[in-house]
């Protein structure tokens, strides 16, 4: 009985004390969808912060665990041993008769002497000295040989937290540094005077477009380590192939599925774009929530009251993925109204991630969209956070759509630009040589997929799940939500010339 009334929120409207206080649980998990006229106007989250009552999230740390524990370092040079270190070893083996048995006490170097204490043993070796010491140094106590000290064999002994500027070398391990400098300047064809034209990614540039539309290169600013100019088409080709690895079923509504449907999963993330909002998560724990979702229901039958139960642990799995302070159970447990436990949350957890088998990185509509954004502002004369703007509500207003499972992310990406030029500038043809060049997509290949974007973009003023509207609708977005959309798309606009 304890069990049934505290899931009566999803099968059951809530009670009017709970839904002025709290987002109730997803009540809309019935089956039909209520009437655009008869709509009302889904409660926001209330009361819901990212720290608890009385001070931070997290406890604090105790002053026990405040301090670091220093290691020896012996230790610190076995961890850090690479094939340099594991060649002096084997030489310190080989004349281990020669050299010196017993521990060589600490030496302390000081900032004034820019010279190592001289070994008189018979092992010493030439030493190069790459810069001068800006602090004193205390010599290992683990040094027993001649040889030279690196940075992970020293300690400093000053108070600031910065390394010392002091690294010795062998003659042998320098030139073997050089060497390895060399081949990965090769490699990486790193040059002085960079060329616009090799920036460009080496695609085939499509044979019907117009040959008067120049192809613009974005990638022009290689300075910018953000931008990643130089390897950016190498991610995009990546991105491409992930996505089709990692895509869930098209027809688990059909197959797998018999107590939700297509209605019950929108009403679903509706409710979790509000919940993404008032925590203010980034957009890419929205998108990879819904691929959680739609990847554990390709194989999982769900009953529909545990239904918003996989909804908050795909978010929880996805904020821990992205966001870099993430909400904690008992939140999740929170905006539910409290409907699940703490338990019942992390075993759900723990069930998705198994299926998943702990393949959380997932190729998503937002990936895409960050590049062809880019990419169509660089291109055209559009106002920059309007075209932005209004592509993220296109490709939103997908999730919520189960038939857009068919379609790739990075379609759906591309053809949210499309669609958001054209509301844009409906005058112009929204498609060009060099969009078309960086999607390696041609018009006619959007056209299925635009003319369903701009069918929900028509629509979406009568849905009864306003949640992303709403959330567009607000100054910070522009208010793209309430921008006029023509009624028909010009077939014209799909022709690949």
């Amino acid at each position: 009985m304890s069990g049934m009334n505290r899931r009566s929120s999803i099968s059951a409207s809530s009670s009017s004390t709970a839904a002025a206080t709290k987002r109730p649980a997803t009540e809309s998990v019935k089956t039909a969808a209520v009437p655009a006229k008869h709509a009302k106007k889904r409660v926001a989250l209330g009361n819901v912060t990212n720290q608890s009552v009385g001070g931070s999230r997290y406890p604090t740390r105790s002053s026990a665990a405040k301090q670091k524990q220093v290691l020896p370092a012996s230790t610190i040079s076995k961890s850090k041993k690479g094939p340099i270190s594991q060649a002096r070893d084997a030489a310190l083996n080989r004349k281990s008769s020669v050299g010196s048995s017993t521990l060589t006490p600490v030496v302390a170097v000081s900032c004034k002497d820019t010279s190592l204490p001289k070994n008189d043993g018979p092992t010493s070796n030439s030493i190069t000295r790459l810069g001068p010491v800006s602090c004193s140094t205390k010599m290992s106590p683990c040094k027993s040989d001649g040889l030279s000290v690196s940075i992970d064999e020293t300690m400093s002994t000053c108070d600031s937290i910065k390394s010392p500027d002091v690294e010795y070398i062998d003659s042998g391990d320098a030139a073997l540094l050089a060497s390895l400098a060399r081949k990965t300047q090769q490699n990486l064809q790193i040059t002085e005077n960079k060329d616009a034209t090799d920036n460009l990614c080496k695609r085939d540039i499509f044979a019907g477009m117009e040959t008067s539309d120049p192809i613009i290169d974005v990638d022009e600013n290689c300075d910018d380590p953000q931008l990643c100019a130089t390897i950016v088409c190498d991610i995009y080709e990546f991105l491409r192939e992930k996505e089709i690895k990692k895509r869930p079923a098209t027809d688990f509504m059909e197959l797998v599925q018999k107590d939700i449907s297509p209605s019950m999963r929108a009403i679903l993330i509706d409710w979790l774009v509000e919940v993404a909002e008032e925590y203010r998560l980034v957009p890419d724990t929205l998108y990879l929530t819904v691929n959680y979702i739609d990847r554990y229901l390709s194989g999982n039958e769900m009953n529909r009251h545990r239904l918003q139960l996989l909804g908050v642990a795909c978010m929880l799995i996805a904020a821990k993925h992205e966001e870099i302070c993430a909400p904690q159970v008992e939140e999740f447990c929170y905006i539910t109204d409290n409907t699940y436990f703490k338990d019942e949350v992390l075993q759900m957890e723990a069930s998705v991630l198994r299926y998943l088998r702990f393949e959380m990185s997932s190729t998503t509509t937002k990936c895409f969209l960050r590049r062809f954004v880019r990419v169509a502002q660089e291109s055209d004369e559009v106002q920059a956070l309007q075209l932005e703007f209004l592509a993220n509500y296109i490709a939103e207003l997908s999730l919520l759509e189960y038939s857009f499972l068919r379609f790739f992310p990075s379609i759906i990406a591309a053809s949210a630009i499309f669609l958001a030029k054209f509301i844009l500038l409906p005058s112009q043809r929204p498609w060009n040589a060099t969009l078309g060049h960086y999607t390696l997509y041609k018009p006619s290949e959007l056209w299925e997929c635009v003319k369903e974007l701009h069918r929900l973009f028509l629509n979406c003023p009568t849905n009864s799940l306003p949640a992303i509207r709403e959330k567009y609708s607000q100054h910070k977005y522009k208010f793209v939500a309430k921008k006029y959309c023509p009624p028909s798309l010009p077939s014209e606009f799909f022709d690949d010339k």
